[in-house]
């Protein structure tokens, strides 16, 4: 009876192990669903670095990242309708306008903290513009002549457009006679590069980390804290997931939350996408070249199937 008894508690000990096993299996991996991770991208270069080093490393893991191009309003709506998974572009405060209608409603999550600190986002103009005088926003309206009438922005429906618009369109720092031109991130900095060719005056919306402030010579306006916010628009770059993200796909939210970048990475990783290469190309260059920030964005990340995250992504990178 006692051999009975004890052959029982060990079988039955057998079976609860293997119970547990197969449940640790199963919450090791992540749901089928959660393979492909959708991103935004709203054109902009460094979102263009940031988003090709996430999906880089997602790739890495067995993951199957995609991105959609689309403006800022239909980013938030996206991630709002679940249609978007992950934008790393909320720049702040500069998009707080665009952003607070689905903050306060409940209907997209900010990560609490930021992927990137120390960024500038304002007016700029060339340096030899600034040297001559125009070193603040109250500076611009007594070149009126010398810069057309024209203040060059990005694409239409972008937030530093909009602000700029509001600006002209409220004759703030005697604006009201200006023109916006909206163009694209590449377009803008045409006009930039023909302007500093043939050194005539031009102001531009500017921002910092961008290859702009390693390849051109420029100075950012003082004056403007009203509407970029004080320190030339210093803003902190956050991440944007749907409200039950970390919930439906942990292991992805995990890496999202451990991506912190710097503008020196940012700069560098965007200049080969300046020159045509594919964001996800230069950013796995870059990590195959400084494979140590993987410890930190790696930290507790497993691969899709469940497997350490770390070691998968080194040898992806490293074409093993």
């Amino acid at each position: 009876m006692k051999r009975l008894w004890a052959a029982s508690l060990c079988a039955l000990s057998v079976s609860s192990a293997l119970s547990a096993l197969s449940v640790t299996s199963a919450v090791a991996a992540e749901p089928a669903a959660c393979r492909a991770v959708r991103f935004a991208d709203v054109g902009w270069s460094d979102i263009a670095a940031t988003t090709g080093l996430a999906s880089t490393i997602l790739e890495g893991l067995g993951y199957k990242p995609t991105k959609t191009i689309a403006s800022v309003p239909i980013t938030f709506a996206g991630v709002k309708s679940k249609q978007i998974d992950v934008f790393l572009g909320y720049w702040s405060p500069t998009m707080d306008p665009m952003i607070d209608p689905f903050r306060k409603a409940g209907q997209v999550n900010v990560l609490p903290t930021p992927n990137l600190t120390g960024a500038k986002y304002t007016l700029a103009v060339p340096d030899y513009a600034y040297q001559a005088g125009i070193k603040s926003f109250a500076d611009i309206a007594k070149n009126y002549d010398k810069l057309d009438g024209k203040i060059y922005g990005i694409e239409p429906g972008n937030d530093g457009n909009a602000l700029i618009k509001k600006m002209i369109d409220s004759n703030q720092y005697g604006l009201g006679k200006f023109k916006l031109v909206e163009s694209s991130e590449a377009g803008m900095l045409v006009e930039v590069n023909r302007a500093i060719r043939d050194k005539k005056p031009i102001v531009f919306l500017g921002w910092e980390p961008h290859p702009m402030n390693v390849q051109m010579k420029i100075d950012y306006l003082s004056g403007g804290d009203d509407v970029f916010g004080p320190n030339y628009g210093e803003a902190k770059v956050m991440t944007v997931t749907p409200t039950d993200y970390s919930a439906r796909c942990p292991n992805v939210a995990k890496l999202v939350s451990n991506l912190h970048f710097t503008t020196d990475i940012e700069n560098h990783v965007m200049l080969p996408i300046m020159n045509k290469t594919d964001p996800n190309k230069a950013a796995r260059e870059w990590l195959k070249a400084n494979p140590a920030v993987l410890d930190q964005w790696l930290a507790g990340v497993k691969t899709f199937d469940g497997k350490d995250g770390l070691p998968a992504v080194k040898a992806y990178v490293a074409g093993k």
